[in-house]
């Protein structure tokens, strides 16, 4: 054998050698990510699982009292924690259907050909690009009952918002809320779907309408089958994300009037910071939890059974 021969085995071997080259490869690269969640996500779980099922005061956290399920039997119990449920649940559904469907017409709307179109895609992602702090102070402004321009154009149309304004009326404050997410969701919506949009195949609705198809069957049948799978998954996104809203609702109106804009994250605040009852905060995180796997699982088996269908 010769001296370069032998070289070749030896690099090779050191090749085969190389964890990078082994089958642990993968394990390597994840290993941050896990340690990661395990860290900053599973431990912080388990504690806040612990400490729904006792009483602990948030000035003395060290003391707990293990009380199994009272925690759970107070907030179902509950009048209170029940409309907060309903709130959550209109908010989410609201914000699910406005954020995804306004964002499919302007994603529909941008896909098309006119002057400008570059300028009118980077401008819509304004809202989203803004920090949530950020809008919803100047949807505050906006709503103010002395000086905000949507109370004063309101009043002058002949809507009567109350003295008190918008946001401390009780049956027009969810709805400003809704408007202000709305609005901040919708470009984030806008650019998933345009690019899924940018995918549908031009040959396919070519030859829809050589076939007779108007555009709504012509998108029906050709741009909804393509652009369907990204739609579940923005709206299941968009779920998420309601279900966890905080800063927009609590700067706005802090769950107010009257609990009319209490949803489960800041029941869940207030019954920590200003109540002092984390085990009762605890027991509100976890039925959060709890939704937003159901949600997720609800959602994994749609998409298998709408698979196995097409």
């Amino acid at each position: 054998m010769s001296a370069e021969q032998a070289g070749a085995g030896v690099a090779l071997r050191r090749r085969r050698r190389s964890p990078l080259g082994s089958r642990w490869t993968p394990y390597i690269f994840l290993l941050p990510a896990a340690a990661y969640i395990f860290l900053f996500q599973a431990i912080p779980l388990v504690q806040e699982i612990y400490l729904s099922f006792t009483r602990t005061n948030l000035l003395n956290p060290t003391r707990s009292v293990w009380v199994g399920l009272e925690n759970y039997e107070k907030i179902f119990a509950s009048a209170g924690f029940q409309q907060t449920l309903l709130t959550t649940l209109g908010y989410v559904i609201a914000c699910v259907v406005g954020a995804v469907g306004s964002g499919l017409g302007v994603a529909l709307l941008l896909n098309g050909r006119f002057p400008g179109r570059g300028i009118a895609r980077a401008l819509v992602t304004v809202p989203w690009a803004a920090p949530g702090i950020a809008t919803a102070l100047i949807a505050t402004w906006m709503l103010n009952a002395q000086y905000g321009i949507i109370t004063r154009v309101l009043r002058a149309i002949g809507v009567d918002v109350g003295e008190s304004g918008i946001l401390d009326n009780p049956d027009l404050a969810l709805v400003a809320i809704l408007a202000t997410t709305i609005w901040q969701l919708f470009p984030f919506v806008a650019v998933v779907l345009l690019s899924a949009l940018q995918s549908v195949p031009a040959e396919l609705t070519e030859a829809a309408e050589m076939d007779g198809a108007n555009r709504w069957w012509s998108f029906r049948v050709v741009t909804w089958q393509v652009i369907k799978p990204t739609v579940g998954l923005v709206a299941l996104l968009m779920t998420i994300w309601s279900l966890r809203r905080f800063e927009l609702i609590w700067l706005m109106t802090r769950g107010g009037p009257l609990g009319t804009t209490r949803t489960l994250v800041i029941d869940l605040y207030s019954q920590a910071f200003d109540s002092k009852q984390l085990g009762n905060a605890a027991a509100i995180g976890m039925v959060g939890i709890v939704i937003a796997l159901i949600v997720v699982v609800g959602s994994s088996l749609v998409s298998r059974a709408a698979e196995r269908g097409a």
